[in-house]
């Protein structure tokens, strides 16, 4: 597995996600994934970069607007099919066992991919941030039942402890009309 570090910061004010993006990418040099004005008003930024980079300009972002910051997440080894499933739906010719989670925050979203992904066994299918969702993210994957039961879990528990979880779903025997639906 390639070496894949991601920083999220996730603001309850516009005005201060523009004024910590500034100051993070002036103190190294991150990679900007998405920096954008979501539903409900907040602001996103994702970026990534080398360790130390993504993290001290993390911190940064973090001091400057600490008291709006609605989530964060700093990950220095994200499982590498979550990133590619962010914004995107990964075509898979599988159809198992369905498992869906939906959280009240982006970065809840992504971490929740990433933990699912980590217990084994299912694939990410897609991950989608707030617009559209009233501030809500959802995570959509496809795998075996037990293997589903046990990303659910993984993938469920930070969201629940932050009381972020809205919803976590799983349809064992999907039937094939929903297909063109769920992909």
């Amino acid at each position: 597995m390639d070496l894949v570090v991601l920083g999220a910061l996730e603001y309850s004010s516009f005005a201060m996600g523009i004024k910590a993006l500034d100051e993070m990418v002036k103190v190294a040099p991150i990679h900007i994934i998405d920096a954008r004005t979501i539903s409900s008003g907040k602001y996103l930024i994702l970026f990534s970069g080398d360790v130390a980079s993504t993290e001290y300009s993390f911190h940064k972002g973090f001091e400057i607007g600490a008291e709006y910051i609605v989530d964060s997440l700093f990950l220095p080894m994200i499982h590498p099919e979550v990133i590619p499933a962010i914004g995107n739906t990964i075509p898979t010719a599988e159809w198992g066992t369905i498992g869906i989670i939906e959280t009240l925050s982006i970065v809840s979203a992504i971490e929740a991919a990433d933990r699912a992904a980590k217990a084994g066994g299912v694939n990410i299918i897609e991950i989608r941030l707030a617009n559209g969702f009233g501030g809500k993210s959802y995570v959509k994957m496809m795998g075996t039942l037990d293997a589903m039961e046990a990303a659910m879990e993984a993938g469920t528990e930070f969201a629940k402890n932050k009381n972020l979880l809205c919803m976590d779903i799983i349809i064992p025997h999907p039937h094939g009309e929903i297909k063109q639906y769920f992909m």
